[in-house]
């Protein structure tokens, strides 16, 4: 009896190619001082301060994030491109922090701290850090809470990768718990002399 020929696999239809957004007419990217107890959105359901309440400009997002407790430098665009060259960890664009810590760094909590402590999902990368004199900021509200009986400390920190809460985790790692947590500079691109709330275009 004549074997049948064999039939070919059916072929999975082939998946359109995801098309990248075209470049806006007019590309924006807004440097906002994001101020305390803000969320890093437009919306919230609960009623809580989000962007919308700071920046009224049509079509610009969020290039990454800034926890609700921390302040400082948030830039915002309206280019896919550019938010994608700032949050993409692959481009590990260096992000500075002024951090105060309960305590007084020992020389060994500094080296774990630039080694990368191990946190609870994985090492961190080495870290740029400096212990430096406190910097004359607005004063936050409310007010950060002290225990009198404790000093207190500023580090400047430098890090590449962007984990949930990853500096608050990484000071409490080697037993300095972070108090207060302002973001100064993203890249290439700083806060300067913007107070809570402000913002300015950049280029």
């Amino acid at each position: 009896m004549p074997r049948k020929p064999a039939q070919a696999a059916p072929r999975r239809p082939s998946r359109p190619r995801r098309q990248s957004a075209p470049a806006p007419d007019r590309p924006r990217l807004i440097a906002l001082n994001k101020p305390f107890d803000v969320l890093t959105q437009f919306t919230d359901g609960q009623g809580r301060a989000t962007l919308k309440d700071f920046i009224d400009i049509p079509g610009v997002y969020a290039a990454g994030r800034l926890d609700r407790d921390s302040e400082g430098l948030l830039l915002l665009t309206n280019d896919g491109r550019l938010q994608a060259r700032i949050t993409d960890p692959k481009h590990k664009l260096a992000k500075t922090y002024w951090v105060q810590v309960e305590g007084l760094p020992s020389a060994e909590q500094l080296a774990q701290l630039r080694a990368g402590p191990l946190l609870n999902d994985g090492p961190t990368r080495p870290a740029e850090v400096e212990l430096i004199a406190e910097p004359v900021l607005w004063p936050r509200n409310p007010p950060v809470r002290f225990r009198k009986t404790v000093p207190t400390s500023w580090l400047a920190i430098t890090i590449r990768e962007g984990r949930n809460r990853q500096v608050r985790r990484m000071t409490a790692a080697v037993g300095l718990p972070t108090l207060r947590l302002v973001r100064v500079k993203i890249g290439e691109w700083e806060l300067g002399g913007l107070q809570p709330g402000e913002w300015r275009e950049i280029g």
